[in-house]
């Protein structure tokens, strides 16, 4: 598990970098493989030569083959309330269906051919390349297994003995030692499902930040840990570094520490300003593993070189909530509660259960923010490799504004004459929060796509708002922006859960009646004068 710093941590991390870098090391030190045995030994390195040349030729060239199909692209990504468009291009390939989220936002795959599938493809070199990048896949996923008994057979053994970086002679262990459930979980581990495939030019990016803590100089990625990953399971990454222009680097080739016209990955152990980081210089072919718990208690950076580089980083994307099958199921499980479907798109309903209401109106926002709205603030871009997605998305689409009915069910249900105050209290409960996300949700994404980054992206990539309708659209039965009807629940909510009461009535007793205590976050009680009188105040969903 990831160790979450204290304040006093952080202060103290800082106050130590005021004045100095931290030491890192290279291979031209020393110590370089002893530290990288002693405090690095989940971090394996496997040279090029462990690659068969075949397949190093025919990964180059998928690589190639997607740049020039357009296939790459910056993502324009949400960090601290602020969008950012990333340096890296980038695409991702993997099981059809499966989505991988980083950095608030969330990739869809360009599917790879695995067995039962028959994906489509714009070109016939994109179908190559996807089923390049598929075999490739099954290579990191022996040569991870590989690398995970070696790790085990080491500590079973306690003893520092396997080296971190192998070259293509060094003798391989079996699967004999170990029993069926640890071989088992060894699989599961490297099962990777996807590949985010990374491109950079250094010599076309304008800015890169410089490396802060230790002086790796110019960074391609920040540090980072990978997210979205079942927990601790391994991470593979293949590099390729294409032939650079001719010119010679304008750094100092005698400065010390790593080489800057060499593309590097640098690893430091999180929140430790003591033990120095590693610089590890990445040549053409080689390729890299993250083992086991690597990943959660080290962090990593990319360290731009000169020539243009490549990479493909094979994971094992957590998808519990993240593949098509998983969102048509949650989108049918919500519409269960449709009792009938009117020419018109007006919907009854089978039940007002607040419970049912309150799942309905969740998996209402979440087929909307989490897949409709993430897919076309991407643009066209999926276009150009495949139509795999627009069928589904289409589908999406239409289960998402059957939920629209749904709401305007609910409302007119809230709203009707006859009905109890205590059932509409109830209803009001179940759905504001939801409503009020949604509506909140709604116009930060309209922002983000009127920004003005999103207006400098190229026409195919630029954000579209959807869905999005006018006020006055006669096929939407509610409007897109929901103020007004929020502000509406929000005044009845208040003057159904705020009150004064005399002495000797329960509070309690009063949210019990209206059926809305799992919502109560706090209940103030002032006792005022001698009258004895109670007030009773509850934080509302704003």
């Amino acid at each position: 598990m990831k160790k979450n710093p204290s304040e006093e941590d952080i202060t103290l991390y800082t106050f130590k970098l005021e004045d100095t870098w931290l030491p890192y090391l290279t291979p031209k030190d020393d110590e370089f493989y002893q530290q990288w045995q002693l405090k690095y030994p989940k971090l394996i390195l496997r040279e090029a030569g462990s690659v068969p040349e075949a397949l190093h030729k025919e990964v180059q060239e998928a690589f190639l083959t997607l740049h020039k199909h357009g296939c790459f692209f910056r993502d324009l990504v949400r960090i601290q309330g602020k969008d950012l468009l990333t340096p890296v291009s980038r695409v991702l390939i993997g099981n059809p269906g499966c989505t991988y989220k980083y950095l608030n936002t969330r990739l869809f795959t360009v599917p790879w051919p695995v067995k039962g599938a028959s994906p489509k493809y714009d070109e016939a070199g994109v179908a190559a390349a996807c089923q390049t990048f598929l075999r490739l896949n099954d290579h990191l996923q022996m040569e991870t297994l590989q690398a995970l008994e070696e790790l085990a057979c080491k500590e079973k053994s306690n003893i520092d003995a396997v080296p971190v970086c192998i070259g293509p002679d060094f003798p391989r262990v079996g699967m004999g030692s170990f029993d069926g459930q640890d071989e088992l979980d060894m699989k599961n581990r490297a099962a990777y499902n996807v590949t985010l495939l990374n491109f950079m030019d250094p010599q076309k990016m304008p800015y890169l930040k410089e490396e802060p803590y230790f002086g790796m100089g110019k960074m391609a990625v920040s540090w980072h840990h990978d997210e979205n990953l079942v927990e601790r399971s391994a991470v593979a990454v293949y590099n390729y570094s294409c032939e650079g222009p001719e010119e010679e680097s304008e750094d100092d080739p005698q400065l010390e520490g790593r080489d800057p016209d060499t593309w590097h990955v640098g690893f430091k152990i999180s929140w430790d300003i003591e033990t120095p980081g590693l610089a590890i210089p990445l040549h053409q072919g080689d390729c890299y593993f993250m083992l086991d718990d690597l990943n959660a208690t080290h962090q990593h950076c990319v360290l731009a070189g000169l020539p243009p580089r490549f990479s493909s980083t094979h994971r094992v994307a957590e998808c519990s909530t993240g593949t098509l099958d998983y969102i048509l199921q949650r989108c049918q499980l919500a519409l269960q509660n449709v009792r009938n479907e009117a020419d018109n798109g007006d919907v009854s309903l089978k039940s007002f259960e607040p419970a049912v209401l309150k799942q309905g109106e969740e998996i209402h926002n979440e087929v909307e923010f989490e897949w409709l709205r993430q897919y076309w603030f991407q643009g066209n871009r999926y276009r150009k490799c495949t139509d795999w997605w627009c069928q589904p998305i289409t589908q999406l689409e239409d289960l998402w504004k059957k939920m629209e009915g749904m709401t305007n069910a609910v409302l007119h249900e809230a709203r009707r004459e006859g009905v109890p105050v205590e059932q509409r209290n109830e209803i009001l409960t179940a759905i504001l929060a939801s409503l009020t996300t949604r509506q909140n949700l709604r116009r930060e994404w309209h922002a983000r796509c009127q920004s003005r980054i999103a207006r400098t992206l190229p026409v195919d990539q630029k954000p579209e708002c959807r869905p999005y309708w006018e006020k006055d659209d006669p096929s939407m039965p509610l409007p897109f922006d929901l103020t007004d009807i929020v502000s509406e629940l929000r005044a009845e909510y208040q003057s159904a859960i705020n009150t004064v009461l005399p002495a000797g009535i329960c509070g309690l007793k009063f949210a019990s009646q209206i059926r809305c205590s799992h919502v109560i976050a706090n209940v103030g009680i002032q006792m005022m004068g001698q009258g004895r009188w109670v007030f009773i105040s509850f934080d509302l969903p704003l």
